[in-house]
């Protein structure tokens, strides 16, 4: 199931339901727990890679944990924890345990499970909806610096503001910099609609690497943001690119927007 779903990387829980069965004991004159089911209803979306390269596919799938011994569910106040970051599933003395990153909203420990799904097309550029983070890594081992990335956005429209993060003893020693790009539009005063971005030297192999975070990948500018700012890498460099724990060629991830394009853009 896990390989299947990809362990629900990047999905949201859409609807949860727990149903709770309970007796009436006769001799104690109480009722008794008499079975859990707990019900997921999970949205997520994915790249499958087929004859003709990797398309997206939109998955709405119903998770159900039957004979439920144990479960926790938190959602704190003010805040929608339902985005799933990664499921963790494993099968222990006859039951099945599965929690789910990244705050642990939802733990279950059952006793079997079942899923069912249904499937559509998904949107014509696979992982770009809800992507968290995006890396490349390039042939090259020339980084460009920050203000490259600024021009290029500027003329993509997207002009933006660099906010650089001072380095510590500790920091990892390929690192080069990193900082948060702040659309020159917004409120500086957080980064909460800023992407994150981190740029290192060599490391086990190839060139240079290049990593773009979001903080709110479901904030629409924040998102365009980090794709449009990908594609600008991806079309200016040779290298591999890996989005979510999808690997791919440049070329696959830009898909059409390359033909008739060289490996190197404008400086």
């Amino acid at each position: 199931m896990l390989d299947h779903t990809h362990a629900f990387q990047g999905g949201h829980v859409t609807d949860l339901h727990v149903h709770k069965q309970r007796l009436f004991d006769e001799s104690t004159g109480r009722e008794v727990t008499a079975g859990t089911t707990i019900t997921a209803v999970i949205r997520y979306e994915l790249a499958i890679r087929g004859s003709e390269g990797l398309y997206a596919v939109t998955r709405v799938a119903k998770l159900t944990m039957f004979g439920v011994t144990d479960f926790s569910i938190f959602e704190q106040e003010g805040a929608d924890f339902s985005e799933i970051g990664v499921t963790h599933a494993e099968a222990s003395e006859g039951r099945l345990r599965f929690w789910f990153d990244p705050h642990g909203e939802l733990y279950v420990i059952c006793d079997e499970a079942a899923i069912e799904e249904v499937s559509r097309p998904g949107s014509s550029r696979p992982l770009r909806s809800g992507m968290t983070e995006w890396t490349f890594q390039a042939h090259s081992e020339s980084l460009p610096p920050v203000t490259w990335i600024l021009q290029h956005l500027d003329r993509a429209g997207l002009p933006c503001a660099w906010r650089a993060i001072k380095h510590s003893a500790s920091t990892h020693p390929a690192l080069r910099w990193e900082g948060y790009l702040l659309l020159a539009s917004d409120d500086h005063s957080s980064r909460s609609s800023g992407v994150n971005v981190q740029a290192y030297g060599p490391l086990d192999h190839g060139g240079f690497g290049i990593t773009l975070r979001a903080s709110d990948p479901h904030e629409e500018r924040t998102a365009r943001l980090l794709v449009v700012l990908a594609d600008i890498i991806a079309r200016s460099f040779a290298g591999t690119c890996c989005a979510g724990n999808q690997i791919m060629e440049r070329d696959e991830w830009l898909g059409e927007q390359n033909v008739g394009r060289g490996a190197r853009g404008e400086e």
